[in-house]
Protein backbone atom coordinates (compact mmCIF):
# COMPACT_ATOMS: atom_id res chain seq x y z
CA UNK A 1 0.00 0.00 0.00
CA UNK A 2 2.84 2.41 0.91
CA UNK A 3 4.53 1.66 -2.41
CA UNK A 4 1.33 2.42 -4.35
CA UNK A 5 0.83 5.62 -2.37
CA UNK A 6 4.42 6.71 -3.11
CA UNK A 7 3.97 6.10 -6.86
CA UNK A 8 0.72 8.08 -6.87
CA UNK A 9 2.37 10.93 -4.97
CA UNK A 10 5.30 11.07 -7.39
CA UNK A 11 2.93 10.99 -10.36
CA UNK A 12 0.76 13.76 -8.91
CA UNK A 13 3.82 15.89 -8.11
CA UNK A 14 5.08 15.41 -11.67
CA UNK A 15 1.74 16.48 -13.13
CA UNK A 16 1.58 19.56 -10.91
CA UNK A 17 5.16 20.50 -11.82
CA UNK A 18 4.48 20.00 -15.53
CA UNK A 19 1.33 22.12 -15.26
CA UNK A 20 3.26 24.90 -13.53
CA UNK A 21 5.87 24.82 -16.30
CA UNK A 22 3.19 25.18 -18.95
CA UNK A 23 1.74 28.22 -17.16
CA UNK A 24 5.11 29.94 -16.81
CA UNK A 25 5.06 33.24 -18.68
CA UNK A 26 7.90 33.77 -21.16
CA UNK A 27 8.43 36.18 -24.03
CA UNK A 28 10.90 37.61 -26.52
CA UNK A 29 11.48 40.89 -24.73
CA UNK A 30 11.88 42.30 -21.22
CA UNK A 31 12.43 40.33 -18.03
CA UNK A 32 10.94 37.14 -19.44
CA UNK A 33 12.93 37.25 -22.71
CA UNK A 34 15.16 34.48 -24.05
CA UNK A 35 18.23 35.47 -22.05
CA UNK A 36 16.24 34.82 -18.87
CA UNK A 37 14.24 31.72 -19.84
CA UNK A 38 16.48 29.45 -17.75
CA UNK A 39 15.60 31.48 -14.64
CA UNK A 40 11.82 31.31 -15.05
CA UNK A 41 11.24 27.65 -14.26
CA UNK A 42 13.27 24.58 -13.26
CA UNK A 43 12.06 22.90 -16.46
CA UNK A 44 13.67 25.68 -18.51
CA UNK A 45 17.23 25.37 -17.15
CA UNK A 46 18.40 23.48 -20.21
CA UNK A 47 17.75 26.65 -22.24
CA UNK A 48 21.13 27.78 -20.88
CA UNK A 49 22.94 24.59 -19.89
CA UNK A 50 22.10 22.53 -22.99
CA UNK A 51 24.90 21.89 -25.49
CA UNK A 52 22.62 21.18 -28.46
CA UNK A 53 20.37 24.23 -28.45
CA UNK A 54 18.63 25.83 -31.43
CA UNK A 55 18.70 27.98 -33.46
CA UNK A 56 22.25 28.03 -34.83
CA UNK A 57 24.31 29.58 -37.58
CA UNK A 58 24.34 26.73 -40.09
CA UNK A 59 27.90 26.28 -41.34
CA UNK A 60 28.13 22.71 -42.70
CA UNK A 61 30.86 20.52 -41.23
CA UNK A 62 30.28 17.31 -43.19
CA UNK A 63 29.48 16.83 -46.89
CA UNK A 64 27.76 13.48 -47.34
CA UNK A 65 24.86 12.06 -49.30
CA UNK A 66 21.65 12.69 -47.38
CA UNK A 67 18.60 10.66 -48.29
CA UNK A 68 15.65 12.80 -49.45
CA UNK A 69 12.79 13.34 -47.03
CA UNK A 70 9.61 11.70 -48.33
CA UNK A 71 6.72 14.15 -47.94
CA UNK A 72 3.22 12.68 -47.71
CA UNK A 73 1.09 15.72 -46.91
CA UNK A 74 -2.45 14.65 -47.75
CA UNK A 75 -4.67 16.45 -45.23
CA UNK A 76 -5.88 19.99 -44.73
CA UNK A 77 -5.35 22.56 -42.02
CA UNK A 78 -8.19 23.31 -39.63
CA UNK A 79 -7.11 26.10 -37.29
CA UNK A 80 -4.97 29.22 -37.17
CA UNK A 81 -3.91 30.15 -33.64
CA UNK A 82 -2.35 33.29 -32.24
CA UNK A 83 -0.75 31.86 -29.09
CA UNK A 84 0.89 35.13 -28.15
CA UNK A 85 4.27 34.01 -29.43
CA UNK A 86 3.59 33.13 -33.07
CA UNK A 87 0.92 32.20 -35.60
CA UNK A 88 0.40 28.43 -35.62
CA UNK A 89 -1.43 26.47 -38.32
CA UNK A 90 -2.78 23.13 -37.04
CA UNK A 91 -2.99 20.19 -39.44
CA UNK A 92 -5.56 17.41 -39.47
CA UNK A 93 -4.30 13.86 -38.87
CA UNK A 94 -2.97 11.90 -41.82
CA UNK A 95 -0.04 13.94 -43.13
CA UNK A 96 3.49 12.73 -42.50
CA UNK A 97 7.09 12.59 -43.62
CA UNK A 98 9.34 9.55 -43.82
CA UNK A 99 12.84 10.30 -42.55
CA UNK A 100 15.50 7.65 -42.06
CA UNK A 101 12.83 4.98 -42.67
CA UNK A 102 10.66 6.26 -39.82
CA UNK A 103 7.23 7.97 -39.94
CA UNK A 104 6.70 11.38 -38.37
CA UNK A 105 3.22 12.94 -38.39
CA UNK A 106 2.86 16.63 -39.27
CA UNK A 107 1.21 18.37 -36.33
CA UNK A 108 1.50 22.08 -37.13
CA UNK A 109 3.64 24.78 -38.67
CA UNK A 110 4.40 28.26 -37.38
CA UNK A 111 6.56 31.30 -38.15
CA UNK A 112 9.42 33.38 -36.77
CA UNK A 113 10.61 36.80 -37.90
CA UNK A 114 13.40 37.35 -38.63
CA UNK A 115 14.64 33.81 -39.19
CA UNK A 116 15.90 31.95 -36.14
CA UNK A 117 18.53 29.88 -37.91
CA UNK A 118 21.09 31.58 -40.13
CA UNK A 119 22.71 29.92 -43.13
CA UNK A 120 26.41 30.73 -43.50
CA UNK A 121 25.79 33.82 -41.33
CA UNK A 122 22.89 34.99 -43.52
CA UNK A 123 19.58 35.85 -41.85
CA UNK A 124 16.20 35.76 -43.62
CA UNK A 125 13.09 37.89 -42.99
CA UNK A 126 10.89 34.92 -42.08
CA UNK A 127 11.29 31.24 -41.19
CA UNK A 128 8.58 28.56 -41.05
CA UNK A 129 8.85 25.47 -38.85
CA UNK A 130 6.91 22.35 -39.82
CA UNK A 131 6.74 20.30 -36.62
CA UNK A 132 6.42 16.51 -36.79
CA UNK A 133 6.20 13.81 -34.13
CA UNK A 134 6.71 10.04 -34.21
CA UNK A 135 4.56 7.58 -32.27
CA UNK A 136 7.26 7.37 -29.60
CA UNK A 137 7.33 11.17 -29.18
CA UNK A 138 10.49 11.99 -31.15
CA UNK A 139 10.38 15.41 -32.84
CA UNK A 140 11.43 16.48 -36.32
CA UNK A 141 11.38 20.05 -37.62
CA UNK A 142 11.52 20.93 -41.31
CA UNK A 143 12.42 24.61 -41.63
CA UNK A 144 11.79 26.85 -44.64
CA UNK A 145 13.42 30.22 -45.20
CA UNK A 146 11.72 33.15 -46.92
CA UNK A 147 13.40 35.89 -48.96
CA UNK A 148 11.95 39.22 -50.05
CA UNK A 149 10.35 39.05 -53.46
CA UNK A 150 6.90 38.52 -54.94
CA UNK A 151 3.80 38.08 -52.81
CA UNK A 152 3.44 34.56 -51.46
CA UNK A 153 0.04 33.16 -52.45
CA UNK A 154 -0.22 30.64 -49.61
CA UNK A 155 0.76 33.21 -47.00
CA UNK A 156 -1.86 35.51 -48.50
CA UNK A 157 -4.51 32.92 -47.62
CA UNK A 158 -3.15 32.59 -44.08
CA UNK A 159 -2.81 36.34 -43.53
CA UNK A 160 -6.21 37.20 -45.03
CA UNK A 161 -8.04 36.89 -41.70
CA UNK A 162 -5.61 36.94 -38.83
CA UNK A 163 -6.46 36.24 -35.17
CA UNK A 164 -5.06 39.46 -33.75
CA UNK A 165 -5.77 38.79 -30.07
CA UNK A 166 -3.50 36.60 -27.94
CA UNK A 167 -4.83 33.05 -27.43
CA UNK A 168 -7.42 33.48 -30.16
CA UNK A 169 -8.27 30.90 -32.82
CA UNK A 170 -9.98 31.04 -36.18
CA UNK A 171 -10.95 28.36 -38.68
CA UNK A 172 -8.46 28.08 -41.54
CA UNK A 173 -8.83 25.66 -44.41
CA UNK A 174 -5.65 25.22 -46.40
CA UNK A 175 -5.56 22.37 -48.90
CA UNK A 176 -2.86 19.70 -48.84
CA UNK A 177 -1.51 21.36 -51.99
CA UNK A 178 -1.26 24.71 -50.18
CA UNK A 179 0.63 23.07 -47.32
CA UNK A 180 3.06 21.49 -49.76
CA UNK A 181 3.38 24.70 -51.80
CA UNK A 182 4.72 26.58 -48.79
CA UNK A 183 7.94 24.70 -49.49
CA UNK A 184 10.40 25.09 -52.38
CA UNK A 185 10.46 22.55 -55.20
CA UNK A 186 14.11 21.82 -54.41
CA UNK A 187 14.06 20.15 -51.00
CA UNK A 188 17.74 19.55 -50.39
CA UNK A 189 18.48 20.30 -46.77
CA UNK A 190 20.96 20.77 -43.95
CA UNK A 191 20.68 18.23 -41.15
CA UNK A 192 21.67 18.46 -37.48
CA UNK A 193 20.50 17.74 -33.95
CA UNK A 194 19.13 20.67 -31.96
CA UNK A 195 16.32 21.67 -29.62
CA UNK A 196 12.99 23.41 -29.46
CA UNK A 197 13.57 27.14 -29.92
CA UNK A 198 11.01 27.97 -27.22
CA UNK A 199 10.80 26.89 -23.57
CA UNK A 200 11.40 24.27 -22.28
CA UNK A 201 14.11 24.10 -25.03
CA UNK A 202 13.91 20.29 -25.16
CA UNK A 203 16.93 18.75 -26.92
CA UNK A 204 17.14 15.78 -29.28
CA UNK A 205 15.08 17.44 -32.02
CA UNK A 206 16.04 16.42 -35.57
CA UNK A 207 16.44 19.62 -37.59
CA UNK A 208 16.18 19.67 -41.38
CA UNK A 209 16.58 23.15 -42.86
CA UNK A 210 15.75 23.42 -46.55
CA UNK A 211 18.54 25.11 -48.52
CA UNK A 212 16.33 26.97 -51.00
CA UNK A 213 14.30 29.96 -49.75
CA UNK A 214 10.90 30.96 -51.15
CA UNK A 215 9.41 34.40 -51.71
CA UNK A 216 7.55 36.68 -49.35
CA UNK A 217 6.65 40.30 -50.11
CA UNK A 218 7.79 43.27 -48.04
CA UNK A 219 4.18 44.00 -47.11
CA UNK A 220 3.64 40.43 -45.89
CA UNK A 221 6.74 40.65 -43.70
CA UNK A 222 5.39 43.87 -42.14
CA UNK A 223 1.96 42.29 -41.74
CA UNK A 224 3.33 39.43 -39.67
CA UNK A 225 5.70 41.65 -37.65
CA UNK A 226 2.91 44.07 -36.76
CA UNK A 227 0.76 41.36 -35.17
CA UNK A 228 3.19 41.05 -32.28
CA UNK A 229 4.84 44.46 -32.50
CA UNK A 230 8.31 42.94 -32.22
CA UNK A 231 10.46 40.10 -33.51
CA UNK A 232 9.72 36.58 -32.28
CA UNK A 233 13.01 34.82 -32.82
CA UNK A 234 15.43 33.32 -30.33
CA UNK A 235 19.03 34.48 -30.65
CA UNK A 236 21.63 32.23 -32.28
CA UNK A 237 22.99 29.56 -29.94
CA UNK A 238 26.48 28.09 -29.79
CA UNK A 239 26.80 25.10 -32.14
CA UNK A 240 29.36 23.54 -29.76
CA UNK A 241 31.14 21.80 -32.62
CA UNK A 242 28.10 19.68 -33.50
CA UNK A 243 28.01 17.88 -36.83
CA UNK A 244 26.03 19.73 -39.50
CA UNK A 245 25.42 17.70 -42.64
CA UNK A 246 24.83 19.17 -46.09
Amino acid sequence: MNKIFTILLITLSSLIFSSCAQKTQWSYKGKTSAKNWHKLNEDFKICKSGKFQSPINIIPTKDVYIKPIIFNYNTISNKLINNGHTLQVNIEKGSKIILDQKDYELKQFHFHTPSENNINSKSFPLEAHYVHSSKDGKLVVVAIMFKEGDENKVLKKIFSKLPLKKNSTISLKLSAIDIRDLMPINREYYKFIGSLTTPPCTQGVKWNVLKTPINISTEQIKQFFNIFGHSNNRIIQNSNHRVIYK
